[in-house]
């Protein structure tokens, strides 16, 4: 159903930055020998590329110094040992582009492996979660997690690991270099750090909690999209397309509005360096003159310390924006982790479920549940189905109806008694274990990507083609299927537009009848079909039930006339129990709500 208004998302502050780093880097430890590689070739690299102003410089006094010479009546420029520079500044570039080369395909190989991995925890986490994690959590706030926090993990780490040993590797090199030129003039240049350290530090604190609005309001457009796209026929139904893209717009704009405020002081790093940097450049070129003039320091060496200057405040720069990205992504990692740290499915005693033991005697006994501990639903439920019986559950929207099956499916764990089945709690089998016993067809039908033959053979994957044939025919869906382009190999999925909702219904009926369960869950099954469909399927469902326990949720009084037992509720009890014919004579709620019906 679409929103209609606005949810808030937990913000992506960061509440641990040490756990969480050290999570990241345990998480990481698969890794660690390619990780040191990566660090060792960042490391080679950067080294090359720093030694190159150095031997540079040197060109340049051997070219100063032939001049002069040249000028004094002397041999002049000895362009040999020019070439010899220029050789050894050529192998140092290009050993330099190789290691930065290798170090990169070997980063970008860990991200992309590290976040397949994590995907595929985060895939198999949702199958281990409880229902109750998907009820207090947000489509948009889950999808974020899988997708964005895990692609931002993924960019973090092939961008901060190579750079961050980069930029260190820099600035040291850089200062052992400019100590080995002149002592005074390093001091000098060294000067300007704590100035571009207190800079960039001040610039990220600012720039933080809008790097945090950003991934905050980022999950939020990404929530009103996905509700948008999958509800756009309710919304073209109530014409409430203006009202929804209003309420994207005001998103959008939080999102624009922080992605503006982040980038902007974010982006204020760089000129500010750059002009702190062109400072230094003044002072060093005066200062270097001057020692040059007393020969305190040669013309190569001023124009190889004047290029360390300036290339140091680049890495200075760059960790700010390492330190930027290490926030994201330790953002980022935290929800990641928070997922995947999230309490599963806890397994009580576990004994394995022999079908062919099964008879379908259902118990239930003083059953109390609420979603919240603080609101319960399920009062004191207590019935007691026998095997093969046609039990219907009927009772006014929201009496418990539908929450009485997710329990007896073990999709909530019970504030208090206990479900038997065979005499046996629930809770002695595995939650696969006893799930194998029941079939469900429910009132939202579900199809996924795959041939109409792969959907039917999703209860029963072993199932022969003939078998599901006959499935089909028993649910009257056979012929129709036929009529579809390549028939049971059509390609399907829940948006298909050549199947009406009706038929879809038929065939997930079609699959429960293949899976052949013990016990079977009709919820609303009959809800999407037209009366003459509903008879035909009602008529495949009496052949179905037969010998098989059944409980059949139904609002349409006229689907469960036949039942066995009728168990009608009223917000969480049992107020009448008998079957169509005694409930009716008594003339109570059920009379009230059948007449009403039928009136």
């Amino acid at each position: 159903m679409p929103r209609m208004n606005n949810r808030n998302m937990a913000p992506a502050k960061i509440t641990d930055f040490g756990g969480t780093i050290k999570k990241l880097v345990k998480s990481l430890a698969p890794y660690k020998f390619i990780i040191l590689g990566i660090i060792i070739f960042a490391m080679g690299s950067t080294v090359f590329s720093i030694v190159g102003p150095k031997i540079m410089g040197n060109a340049t006094t051997e070219i100063f110094n032939g001049l002069i010479s040249k000028l004094s009546g002397g041999a002049g420029i000895n362009f040999a040992n020019i070439l010899k520079i220029l050789i050894m500044l050529a192998i140092l570039y290009v050993a330099s582009a190789i290691f930065s080369y290798i170090q990169n395909v070997l980063m970008a190989h860990v991200g992309q492996k590290y976040t397949y991995e994590l995907r595929k925890k985060i895939a198999h986490k949702l199958n281990k979660l409880p229902m109750n994690y998907f009820d207090k959590k947000q489509t948009g706030d889950i999808l974020s997690v899988i997708t964005n926090d895990v692609d931002m993990l993924n960019q973090g780490l092939i961008q901060t690991v190579p750079q961050l040993v980069t930029t260190v590797t820099m600035v040291i090199g850089i200062i052992i270099m400019m100590l080995s030129i002149n002592f005074t003039m390093t001091l000098i240049a060294i000067l300007i750090l704590p100035i571009s350290v207190f800079l960039m530090l001040f610039i990220v604190k600012r720039s933080q909690k809008h790097f945090e609005n950003h991934q905050k309001y980022l999950a939020q457009v990404n929530e009103q999209v996905e509700e948008m796209y999958s509800g756009h026929n309710v919304i073209k139904a109530f014409n409430v397309e203006e009202k929804m893209l209003n309420g994207f717009q005001k998103e959008n704009e939080k999102l624009s509005e922080a992605a503006w405020k982040s980038n902007f002081i974010s982006g204020l790093m760089h000129p500010l360096m750059v002009f702190l940097g062109n400072i230094g450049y003044v002072v060093i070129a005066i200062i270097g003159g001057i020692f040059c003039i007393k020969g305190k320091i040669t013309v190569g060496n001023i124009q190889s310390f004047i290029t360390y200057t300036r290339n140091l405040t680049n890495p200075i720069g760059q960790l700010a924006q390492v330190f930027n990205m290490i926030q994201l992504s330790v953002a980022a990692s935290e929800r990641v982790f928070e997922f995947l740290e999230s309490e599963e499915e806890t397994e009580t005693k576990v004994e394995k479920v022999n079908l062919n033991d099964i008879k379908g005697a259902v118990e239930f006994k003083h059953v109390k549940f609420g979603y919240n501990p603080d609101e319960v639903i399920i009062k004191d439920f207590n019935a007691s189905v026998k095997p093969g019986q046609k039990i219907a559950i009927v009772g006014p929207t929201g009496a418990g109806k539908t929450t009485i099956v997710k329990l007896l499916m073990r999709f909530y764990n019970l504030n208090s008694g206990e479900i038997l089945v065979d005499g046996k709690n629930i809770n002695n089998y595995s939650r696969e274990d006893l799930r194998t016993i029941f079939g469900m067809v429910l009132q939202d039908t579900w199809m996924f990507n795959g041939t109409v033959m792969e959907n039917l053979k999703f209860g029963r994957i072993d199932a022969t083609d003939e078998e599901v044939y006959e499935a089909a025919k028993t649910a009257n869906v056979h012929r129709f299927i036929q009529t579809l382009p390549d028939g049971y190999n059509m390609e399907m999925n829940e948006e298909t537009s050549n199947i009406s909702q009706g038929q879809k219904q038929l065939l997930t009926i079609a699959r429960a009848i293949l899976a052949d369960p013990k016990i079977l869950i009709l919820d609303e099954a009959t809800s999407s079909v037209d009366t003459r469909t509903e008879i035909l399927i009602q008529k495949a469902m009496d052949k179905l039930m037969q010998g098989r326990t059944s409980f059949i949720i139904a609002h349409r009084l006229s689907t469960i006339q036949n039942a066995d037992l009728i168990l009608v509720m009223d917000k969480g009890d049992i107020v009448e129990v008998g079957n169509h014919e005694s409930l009716l004579k008594k003339d109570g709620f059920y009379a009230k709500i059948y007449n009403s019906q039928f009136e």
